[in-house]
């Protein structure tokens, strides 16, 4: 997995993967949340953004900031976000500040990361890891992404694509459940 995107440097992010790449421990925890956004023009919603089409994108339609709230019905740990944006297509619209704030709701949601984008063509991993090496993830109710700023003091805002990954269930992939009663332990398959 590519942990962040190409030329990191205090929250500045530069290129971009064409490929999406994340680790086999991670999933993707978007389906399980209700997606909305500040704004859109029309025919650029909130759908564009989760099609897996790269040809689509959500464009916002206001005044900065602009927003992508993410809300799950029950505290779940993310690790990991990803945008699709892309400079090349996309120029003064592609964003170049972003900040990722989490809470339990819009009524206390709290900076978590900041990253500034430089000329991104493809996918920008943020991760949400804290300084801490014990802090791998957020536990949060809602999860937003707000774009502050585009380039060349572009207004509106496309995002082709958001991922947000958090740890899958069983942290270890096929690794066997151990069972310690005896009933269980007869019932079980040793691989």
């Amino acid at each position: 997995m590519e942990n962040s995107s190409e030329g990191e440097e205090e929250g500045k992010l530069t290129g971009g993967s064409q490929q999406l790449l994340v680790e086999d421990n991670l999933w993707e925890m978007a389906k399980k949340a209700a997606w909305s956004v500040s704004s859109c023009k029309a025919g650029n919603g909130i759908t564009s953004l989760r099609d897996d089409n790269l040809d689509t994108y959500w464009q916002s339609d206001g005044a900065q900031p602009h927003m992508v709230n993410i809300q799950f019905q029950k505290k779940v740990k993310l690790q990991l976000v990803v945008l699709y944006v892309d400079f090349k297509l996309d120029e003064s619209y592609t964003p170049s500040k972003i900040s990722i704030r989490a809470g339990d709701g819009f009524h206390n949601l709290k900076e978590i990361k900041s990253a500034e984008l430089v000329k991104p063509t493809g996918w920008v991993y943020i991760s949400l890891s804290g300084n801490d090496p014990r802090d791998t993830f957020v536990n949060t109710f809602m999860l937003q992404v707000a774009i502050l700023s585009n380039h060349l003091n572009g207004r509106d805002t496309h995002i082709r694509q958001i991922k947000v990954y958090g740890p899958r269930p069983n942290p270890i992939p096929l690794q066997p459940f151990q069972f310690t009663s005896t009933e269980f332990t007869t019932y079980s398959i040793v691989r």
